[in-house]
């Protein structure tokens, strides 16, 4: 049968678009969120053992919600673009109210249904520049708040670190930032010097303090091992302990000149085996929580080279979900050989 209207979980959020074909699969998932019915087209659908059925993220790619997802992101990332340059080359005074809704707008006005993280995820053929990693830690920073509870002053504020957290780097040469090589000494150390600068451009500027420090502060870690300073925890702004997150899980997740974007799971995994101690705890264990949701029910490929579906998420090691394989299940954090190394 071939279903006739999107189906939603209960806050919302798309499991399966419009027109797909069901399968014994796609019941299970609907089943396991508690669907107890669909509407379906008259016409029934024929397909053979052999017909293969699309990805989530093939079908996620054809629906409306990601087509406008994608047509108003890159009419974001060209507007802020323009916002940033006459920022920086001309004083032009911020006006964050209009970079907010810019940024944020779209997703409640088009009431999407589907999670940002999986339209982020399927975007991610973009070369991660500036522009395009700003609006992306925007985005991830206003869905964190809202994982912590916060008020919506204070996700405002957190969307707007995100945004212009790396403004920065716009007074970094180009042949450094877009260096296709290993940077050498001096150039990171050149680099390293977009934080302080960031802070420079937005000091005069009308703008809460925490967004500033979060320009300034974002490479700091709590283990007094991040830069400009080598800050401890108590020193850290709370919003740039925010953005710090969000900024490396972005960058290690988007396409660089270099490589291209690692597993969610893979950057999962480096977070529990690095980062605990470098980041505030309740920030990361909420966001790497909350993450690893965002996965489950997804299908994945395996080190081994197997695919199988998230089933279980493992509260002690995040990164090691159990999988179903067809009619096995495979507890990874039984196997430590084994990791999820691609989403499919």
């Amino acid at each position: 049968m071939i279903i006739a209207e999107d189906v939603l979980t209960h806050n919302n959020q798309l499991i399966f678009p419009k027109g797909l074909i069901l399968t014994d699969k796609s019941i299970t998932r609907m089943e396991f969120f508690s669907i107890m019915y669909v509407r379906v087209e008259e016409e029934l659908a024929i397909i053979s053992a052999e017909d293969e059925v699309p990805s989530y993220s093939e079908r996620l790619r054809e629906t409306p919600e990601f087509i406008e997802f994608k047509k108003v992101f890159e009419e974001d990332i060209a507007s802020l673009k323009a916002s940033l340059n006459d920022i920086v080359e001309k004083g032009t005074p911020l006006d964050t109210k209009s970079l907010l809704n810019d940024t944020i707008g779209f997703i409640t006005a088009s009431d999407s249904h589907v999670n940002v993280f999986d339209m982020l995820h399927n975007m991610r053929e973009y070369d991660d520049d500036t522009y395009t990693h700003a609006v992306n830690v925007a985005l991830i920073c206003n869905v964190f708040a809202r994982w912590l509870r916060f008020t919506q002053e204070e996700i405002d504020i957190a969307t707007l670190s995100g945004l212009l957290h790396d403004i920065g780097k716009m007074k970094i040469p180009d042949e450094i930032m877009k260096k296709p090589d290993k940077l050498t000494s001096q150039e990171y150390r050149i680099v390293k010097k977009h934080c302080q600068e960031g802070y420079k451009l937005l000091a005069n500027h009308d703008l809460d303090k925490r967004i500033k420090n979060a320009a300034l502060m974002h490479h700091e870690r709590n283990d007094g091992s991040g830069y400009p300073y080598g800050l401890l925890a108590d020193k850290i702004d709370t919003f740039a302990k925010m953005v710090a997150i969000a900024d490396v899980y972005d960058a290690m997740t988007s396409a660089r000149i270099y490589r291209g974007p690692l597993c969610p799971f893979v950057v999962i995994s480096v977070f529990e085996n690095e980062g605990l101690q470098k980041y505030d705890t309740r920030f990361i264990m909420t966001f790497l929580e909350n993450i690893v949701n965002t996965y489950l029910l997804h299908r994945v490929r395996l080190s081994n080279g197997v695919e199988g579906e998230v089933i279980y998420i493992n509260r002690a090691h995040l990164s090691k979900p159990t999988i179903k394989c067809g009619d096995q299940y495979l507890d990874l954090a039984k196997h430590p050989e084994i990791y999820i190394e691609a989403l499919v």
